[in-house]
């Protein structure tokens, strides 16, 4: 696998022993992180266009599918009165339009969520922050995440700290992320690569997806 985001950087951070690789395992989960329309639909005032994002998470989903890839979709969303919200009315009001039930919360409909794919309601960045992520990984005996989704800089950044924290191997593909910010953007899979996963291509990743044995369900199934 390639790990071009450190680019010219890489000789300086790795003589200062950053910028290792880790070794993906055999049985890997898809974590979706906050492609909802929210995000994803230019009619909401917190959203973009990430048809690209979307587009090649949609390729990912398929080559995951075909694998029997398990996949978990993640979509923030509150209550009217912000009660489970913390501090997100205040950093970020645009994120206000994320109430509970909304088509704001839903997963963008290219993605198409599968009856056996749950989608998980989370109140703070990190898909793992307050769910029980953690739990149902070890259940479906994942022992890989591959991490997309919106935006690179908070939500998919947080996911892979945590997932790296608890000990999973994370890829990140660098083209099922997006921010509003490209510089952001680019900044957080630099820093990825450096400390906490590989930044890898679509193509990479579905690669690695394809050289999967083909029966990655849950074996408590």
């Amino acid at each position: 696998m390639s790990h071009d985001a450190l680019g010219d950087a890489r000789p300086f951070i790795e003589s200062r022993g950053f910028g290792g690789h880790v070794t993906p395992g055999q049985r890997p989960a898809i974590l979706v992180v906050d492609l909802a329309r929210g995000f994803t639909d230019t009619r909401f005032a917190i959203g973009a266009n990430l048809d690209d994002v979307v587009a090649a998470n949609v390729r990912l989903l398929a080559a995951a599918r075909a694998r029997d890839v398990p996949v978990f979709f993640f979509t923030a969303a509150y209550r009217p009165d912000f009660k489970d919200a913390g501090l997100v009315p205040q950093k970020q009001p645009g994120c206000k339009v994320l109430l509970i039930g909304s088509d704001a919360v839903e997963i963008d409909p290219r993605l198409a969520p599968r009856d056996n794919e749950p989608v998980i309601v989370k109140k703070a960045p990190s898909a793992f922050f307050g769910t029980n992520l953690d739990t149902m990984l070890r259940a479906a005996g994942v022992d890989t995440l591959i991490v997309t989704g919106v935006s690179t800089s908070a939500c998919v950044r947080t996911t892979a700290v945590d997932g790296f924290s608890h000990g999973f191997p994370v890829l990140v593909p660098r083209e099922c992320c997006g921010d509003r910010d490209p510089r952001a953007h680019d900044a957080n899979l630099y820093d990825i690569q450096a400390k906490i996963g590989e930044v890898i291509s679509l193509d990479e990743a579905v690669t690695y997806l394809r050289t999967l044995s083909g029966d990655n369900r849950d074996p408590a199934a």
